[in-house]
């Protein structure tokens, strides 16, 4: 039986817009009947070239989607999980703002339209940590549905340690890790690393989704890893993304 808990990360840029071509058709090359749950683009608009072949996750991604026609995608959605911050510490996002917000433009969203709400997702450093802490407090009494995380690194071990550690501080909530990948800049460490975390979150029952960065077709910056890309730069696919759409388990 397949386990459908990864989340494809497309960038946005994927998508022809205004002052550049995307590279649309690659969707159609996308394994849908196999580990793929759904998609995401760090947006609040759906990529259309999606055509409804997976679940879309919305994504309020910093401020400037709480308002206007962005913020109206949020609302008019009609998909059942929505995310909220990414990286808002490294924003300038301050938790006491953003347990406002929460509460004024995200609750209702849960409380009258029946969404489920993943928690901002902090990098995995001391500053994440204790910005989360504080959200957390913040919101006790109106918790998100889902914890979000994300994680970076060399160490399979460490990485699974980390994750692990963050569910025992919020048990009740399942995991959502929205962004992960391997830094290494050598592939055989790169497919160990996602063939390790691929399949112990597959098998982690309170692990209900992660996504592995990214497919796109130019490397974000320096601090990712190339060998991780899940595109290359005509827009096919690597190696990595076959595996993540079609392997279950990721075998090495």
């Amino acid at each position: 039986m397949t386990v459908k808990k990864r989340c494809l990360l497309w960038d946005w840029t994927n998508t022809s817009g205004p002052g550049h071509e995307g590279v649309p058709w690659a969707m159609d090359k996308v394994h849908f009947d196999g580990p793929i749950s759904s998609i995401s683009n760090w947006n609040t608009w759906t990529p259309p070239e999606l055509k409804d072949r997976a679940p879309f996750r919305p994504m309020v991604r910093l401020e400037g989607q709480l308002s206007g026609w962005e913020w109206d995608l949020v609302e008019s959605s009609k998909e059942p999980i929505i995310h909220f911050f990414n990286e808002p510490e490294r924003a300038g996002i301050s938790a006491e703002r953003a347990a406002d917000v929460w509460v004024r433009q995200m609750l209702p969203l849960q409380e009258q339209k029946g969404k489920k709400l993943v928690s901002p997702s902090c990098a995995s450093d001391p500053s994440g940590e204790a910005w989360m802490t504080d959200f957390m407090s913040r919101v006790a009494s109106c918790a998100p549905d889902f914890l979000g995380i994300h994680y970076y690194g060399t160490d399979g071990r460490a990485a699974i340690e980390y994750i692990k550690s963050m569910h025992e501080r919020y048990p009740d909530l399942p995991v959502i890790v929205s962004e992960i990948a391997s830094i290494s800049r050598e592939k055989g460490d790169v497919l160990g690393f996602t063939a390790h975390l691929a399949n112990w979150m597959d098998e982690t029952p309170w692990i209900f989704e992660y996504a592995f960065f990214g497919c796109m077709r130019k490397v974000a910056d320096d601090f990712v890893s190339p060998a991780a890309q899940l595109m290359n730069e005509d827009g096919s696919f690597t190696d990595l993304m076959y595996k993540l759409m079609y392997d279950q388990p990721i075998k090495v």
